[in-house]
């Protein structure tokens, strides 16, 4: 059972969320399957994660929610491909095993080696290649595409590292600034204390001066 915690999120917390939960984005999976495996990992619960992503998180990581959705889009595309690809060549083999050349007419039959002439053959087998050609380099085009999106995204997470040790040392400093501040305004209260009272003793000093006798005379 996933322990329930209450103390606050860290930033390793926070990378590991942002991070599962695009993979699960990128890979078409739903976020709760990626909200109860971060669970997992740093003791907390689902509903608790998807909370911070929701919350705190996602709207960090917009410009990589859509790389990932791309990247979502273009893997269920290359899996279309695939399959389109090979129905295409099942579909092209019945066809060629169906539709004959013969006096000038076309007719249906089974497939045998008869009815299956030679340069049918070659022309399919040119075709074909030509269609695996184009899909091949379409797919290389793709991979590096991807590639390319893997490469945008490890940067804006390098980038978030960045950013965010740059919000924790402003932190830190005015911390420390405002801690200097404080003490500042502490020491100049205490002057301004001391030259108060220093004013008072001086006025409360009895004062003489001497006369023409040459006596001592107090001065009011």
């Amino acid at each position: 059972m996933t322990a329930v915690r209450q103390d606050a999120w860290s930033t390793e917390d926070d990378l590991i969320l942002a991070e599962v939960t695009l993979r699960h984005i990128r890979e078409g999976s739903t976020q709760l399957t990626a909200f109860e495996e971060v669970g997992e990992r740093i003791g907390r619960t689902a509903a608790a994660c998807g909370f911070r992503w929701n919350s705190c998180i996602r709207k960090k990581y917009d410009a990589a929610i859509g790389i990932a959705k791309a990247q979502r889009q273009k893997r269920n595309y290359l899996k279309k491909q695939g399959s389109i690809v090979g129905n295409s060549a099942i579909a092209s083999l019945a066809s060629l095993a169906s539709v004959e050349l013969e006096d000038g007419n076309y007719r249906s039959e089974g497939v045998t080696e008869e009815t299956i002439s030679i340069d049918a053959v070659i022309r399919f087998l040119r075709g074909w290649k030509n269609t695996v050609q184009e899909t091949s380099r379409h797919m290389k085009s793709l991979e590096k595409e991807l590639r390319e999106r893997d490469e945008e995204l490890e940067l804006l997470r390098k980038h978030n590292n960045r950013l965010s040790a740059q919000v924790n040392e402003v932190q830190t400093d005015y911390r420390v600034v405002n801690d200097d501040y404080r003490a500042l305004i502490q020491i100049m209260d205490r002057a301004r204390r001391l030259a108060f009272l220093n004013e008072e003793e001086d006025e409360s000093k009895t004062r003489f001066k001497m006369d023409a006798n040459g006596n001592l005379e107090r001065i009011e």
